[in-house]
């Protein structure tokens, strides 16, 4: 009834350290005996320097004892100090937290009576307690591993609070909280399940571990927020509902890699100096729940400038927010509100990673600065110098930024292989920028050579789509004929790739016009079923029979939907947060007029259409056409607003002129390209080639802007 400042007690069987049964069926078990604790015992699993266990010992002074001073210091010693539990594992942060709590209980006018210490104790907490610790360590270092242990092992922990720290490349990979991790992981079929790595998730599962323990408590942390909406962590959500009774998220968001912004456009700001977003969450179990039934869950947010999430916080307590239910469905169950009701019409569609059986997310090399490169001499002159022995490693590893890990080794690299010339290959890097890489698994961590290996002829066209997005408007598609860079077109997670056709290993070789030597890409379930629907035959490449229709033709039907704005408006709740699904056609008439406009936005976006060669801008100055600016908003000039025309200057004499403010302005892949193509090439010299590409882009960019204007006066379903 007194929360925080509760003081009733409860009996529990503890262990005697150092004593053993010495005869009998328990011989050699440990001796336990009957212990009275406080019931309510607080924890912070992160205590840093101990700022959440100081904000328990205010709360409980102004809210009990501001007006009753002279019971206090004999509160503090016989139930507070004895219930206040925190774990640090850095002896900095230890050692501060520690002089914080003595101050502020000092500035409280506590007085002690004896000697007494605080349950801060130097450990890590995501490591199981240690049966053997006496044996471990020295004098000190062995009691204070004791004292930790028993928190961990047999205190009924009630109350879990604190910030835990973030870091997906977490260190803390001990068998125990791995082992606790896997309720987060069960039955997720994914292929990248790294996020769940992430230190701050395992210390929610933590904290979850001891009220499940306990069988009643809070949990109550404030968080990176990406658990709250994440493909990846449905199964933690859903772990979480079956486990606690209410749920509250407090989603204060100010997520800069989201580029977030308040409803009405004003700007966002994080509660912390950090990118991703933050939520403060809070897990209530209760005494005798019932284990069938999912929890209630409770959201709100807030939006702003970080001055007024502060002023909206200080002001508020759960009880004075504006809480809205949410209704978790499977298998996402989001914490987050979410506009689902077209979710069974939508579903009724093909998923875009079903009927292109074989795909996968982009190259991840983790050594960009290396083994890619805009130009193919440049980089084939690196590569060898990377292979030359007569370089030291120290200088390689300088110039190029280069870092050892427990998967690679730059020495061990340099000594085992040799320059390849028939390794350096084309990559899609970004919307309409394809540099070269050198293609070599010692080089590069993650190289998906299962699906781009599909790609190596030249000869083949894939299909790039994002899976999920954190970007506000939804635009993650394009095309390829190269391999792709996992960024190329999805900004802020990643990419994914779907050859149009599959060729065996030693028909790499082989043209997409020798049919007997490649195969379509393709579920033939989900083939069949469009033949029968459409009445038509396919085929496995293009003939000249209306009554056929064959893998390109899918895959410009499929490339116009996905550009298809009222798809995307329609549809963006369900194509930010998994592979996006494709109506089946609907009937013949729309099927072939999307496959045409499909068609005719892929030759434009591979800059392969006459079209994008009916250039509609102008690089009139003459000079070193060299980028020195940085293309930003004041190198950027919009001068006509009645034609909506625009110049962007890239150096102090030149620019490139009549850049239509549609296109300067349009996204793909959450880049603009009209923009972007310039920014990576600052303090490089523009070719002639260049200038008539960058020309090209703007061509491509508006086009693309008309087609998808008749796309939408197709009713596609």
């Amino acid at each position: 009834k007194d929360g925080l400042a509760d003081t009733s007690k409860t009996t529990i069987e503890v262990e005697v350290q150092g004593a053993v049964v010495n005869k009998g069926i328990n011989k050699g078990k440990a001796i336990r005996q009957r212990k009275e604790v406080h019931k309510v015992q607080v924890l912070d699993p992160a205590t840093g320097t101990g700022t959440f266990l100081a904000e328990v010992v205010k709360h409980i002074y102004n809210a009990k004892f501001a007006a009753m001073q002279g019971a206090w210091s004999g509160y503090v010693e016989e139930h507070l100090i004895p219930r206040l539990n925190g774990f640090e594992i850095l002896m900095a942060s230890y050692a501060m937290a520690h002089l914080k709590l003595d101050m502020l209980l000092a500035e409280t006018g506590y007085q002690a009576k004896k000697d007494q210490r605080f349950n801060i104790f130097l450990t890590n907490s995501l490591e199981e307690h240690h049966p053997d610790t006496g044996t471990l360590f020295s004098s000190w270092l062995s009691t204070e591993a004791n004292e930790a242990n028993f928190v961990k092992r047999d205190r009924p922990v009630m109350v879990v609070v604190g910030n835990p720290p973030y870091s997906v490349s977490s260190s803390n990979k001990g068998d125990w909280i791995q082992g606790l991790l896997k309720d987060y992981k069960k039955d997720l079929n994914e292929r990248n399940i790294q996020p769940l790595s992430d230190d701050y998730i395992k210390f929610i599962r933590y904290g979850q571990y001891f009220i499940e323990k306990n069988g009643e408590g809070i949990l109550a942390y404030i968080s990176n927020n990406s658990f709250i909406d994440g493909v990846i962590h449905r199964q933690m959500r859903k772990n979480l509902l079956e486990e606690f009774d209410k749920i509250y998220i407090l989603d204060l968001h100010g997520n800069s890699k989201k580029k977030e912004t308040a409803p009405d456009g004003s700007k966002d700001e994080n509660v912390f100096d950090i990118m991703q977003g933050v939520s403060i969450n809070i897990f209530v179990k209760c005494a005798g729940r019932e284990s069938e039934k999912l929890a209630e869950v409770n959201q709100s947010e807030i939006y702003g400038r970080r001055s007024e999430k502060y002023d909206m916080l200080l002001k508020n307590t759960t009880a004075s927010l504006n809480w809205g239910k949410l209704d978790c469905h499977a298998p996402e169950y989001f914490f987050v509100k979410k506009e689902l009701g077209l979710q069974t019409k939508y579903k009724q569609g093909f998923a875009i990673n079903t009927i292109f059986r074989i795909n996968s997310s982009g190259v991840t090399t983790h050594r960009d600065n290396l083994v890619i490169y805009l130009d193919k001499d440049v980089l084939s002159k690196r590569i060898e110098n990377f292979f030359n022995p007569d370089i030291p490693d120290n200088e390689i590893r300088s110039k190029y930024k280069l870092k050892d890990n427990c998967d690679w080794n730059l020495m061990e690299v340099r000594r085992k292989n040799q320059f390849q010339q028939s390794a350096l290959k084309k990559i899609a890097y970004r919307p309409f920028d394809n540099k070269y890489i050198y293609y070599v698994p010692s080089l590069i961590d993650r190289d998906r050579r299962d699906t781009m290996q599909h790609f190596l002829n030249g000869k083949n066209l894939g299909i790039a789509f994002g899976r999920q997005t954190k970007n506000k408007a939804v635009n993650h598609f394009f095309i390829t004929k190269y391999i792709i860079e996992k960024k190329y077109a999805e900004s802020s997670t990643q990419c994914y790739c779907a050859p149009l056709y599959l060729y065996s290993e030693s028909n790499n070789q082989q043209s997409l016009d020798e049919s007997s030597k490649s195969k379509p890409n393709l579920s033939s379930e989900i083939v069949e079923k469009i033949s029968v629907e459409l009445g038509l035959s396919f085929v496995n490449e293009k003939e000249n029979d209306a009554n056929t229709f064959c893998p390109i033709d899918l895959l410009d039907y499929i490339y116009a939907v996905l550009y298809s704005p009222t798809y995307r408006e329609t549809y963006k709740e369900f194509l930010k947060i998994d592979f996006p699904r494709i109506p089946y056609p609907k009937d013949g008439d729309t099927f072939w007029q999307l496959v045409q406009l499909g068609g005719q936005l892929r030759q434009i976006h591979l800059l392969e259409s006459p079209v994008v060669e009916e250039y509609i801008t102008s690089y009139p100055k003459d000079g070193d056409n060299i980028i020195t600016r940085k293309i930003i908003q004041k190198d950027w000039e919009f001068y006509d607003t009645d034609k909506q025309l625009s110049r962007i200057w890239i150096n102090d004499n030149q620019y490139f002129d009549q850049i239509p403010l549609i296109a300067w302005e349009f996204y793909i892949g959450g880049y603009q390209p009209a923009q972007k193509w310039l920014k990576d090439r600052t303090g490089r010299k523009l070719s002639y080639a260049d200038i008539l590409h960058y020309q090209k882009i703007i061509k491509a960019l508006i086009e693309t802007d008309r087609l998808m204007k008749e796309i939408d006066k197709i009713n596609i379903e």
